[in-house]
């Protein structure tokens, strides 16, 4: 059965409630936005009706946004009349085939899907909780052609803190290690989140999964996080070497390479008498 389209004017379409998936002016959408000025949107977007008279869009988020930027005032959609679970999972699957999703967007897109698979499932009669769960996972691990462990660690990430989720999608917190930490109890989060602040570092899988048997025994503090926080992580006989060309014109030209050396010392003792006080604080 063909489904007919709609031309709909975009003030009367509304984001999917909870959208996991960003919507960005980068140098992908200024492609859409000149595809979209010279030949219009060629793929329809999908919306179910709300209740009050307007839409509310499944698919097609970046392509309403492309219309808006190009100057269009309506695009072309198809109207589906379904739940609201149906709906998530179609806007999950529509939107994972795209590239570069960041591993929190992921996570919620992955999460959102289960839960709506699970409330289906819990419709026609799943009586068993586990049973469930274990059939939602399955599927969802399936249709996204990876495994259900894998699944798993990304719905993991939605415990973190929303600053530890920005740092893995930035990757400067690895995948594994974050799925360790995502089992520390909030306070213990952010208490990390300082620490990584005035260490300049982040844990190494070791460190986390040190953090979250601490956590797990009630032991985790300030003074345990930051021992595990301060531990040297490259060879002790490793050296600095420092271009003579970039730092020379900072000191006078009386200055000899070692008095250099002497006073970079000095100003790195002041710096850090000053972190700890700060701590302190």
């Amino acid at each position: 059965m063909t489904e007919k389209i709609n031309d709909i004017p975009l003030e009367e379409l509304h984001p999917f409630p909870d959208h996991p998936f960003g919507v960005k002016d980068d140098e992908a959408m200024k492609e859409t936005v000149e595809s979209v000025r010279a030949y219009g949107v060629l793929v329809p977007a999908i919306a179910r009706p709300r209740e009050d008279g307007s839409y509310e869009l499944i698919s097609g988020h970046r392509r309403k946004r492309a219309c808006e930027l190009a100057g269009l005032s309506t695009m072309p959609v198809i109207i589906r009349d379904i739940d609201r679970d149906a709906a998530t999972i179609i806007m999950v699957d529509s939107n994972l085939q795209r590239e570069n999703i960041l591993p929190s967007e992921r996570a919620r897109a992955y999460k959102m899907k289960l839960d709506a698979i699970k409330r289906q499932g819990a419709r026609h009669d799943l009586t068993s909780t586990q049973v469930a769960q274990k059939l939602s996972v399955e599927k969802v691990a399936e249709e996204a052609g990876t495994s259900k462990d894998q699944i798993r660690r990304y719905i993991r990430l939605n415990e973190l803190q929303p600053e530890l989720q920005q740092m893995v999608d930035e990757g400067k917190i690895g995948m594994t290690p974050a799925v360790e930490i995502s089992y520390l109890k909030p306070d213990e989060q952010r208490l990390l989140i300082e620490t990584i602040d005035s260490e300049q570092a982040t844990p190494s899988l070791s460190q986390a999964q040190r953090m979250k048997r601490l956590s797990q025994e009630g032991k985790l503090n300030d003074d345990s996080m930051l021992g595990i926080m301060m531990e040297q992580k490259k060879p002790e006989n490793w050296s600095l070497s420092l271009p003579m060309d970039k730092i020379k014109k900072y000191f006078p030209r009386s200055y000899t390479p070692q008095r250099m050396e002497e006073t970079i010392i000095k100003l790195l003792e002041s710096w850090m008498k000053k972190r700890q006080r700060d701590q302190q604080r």
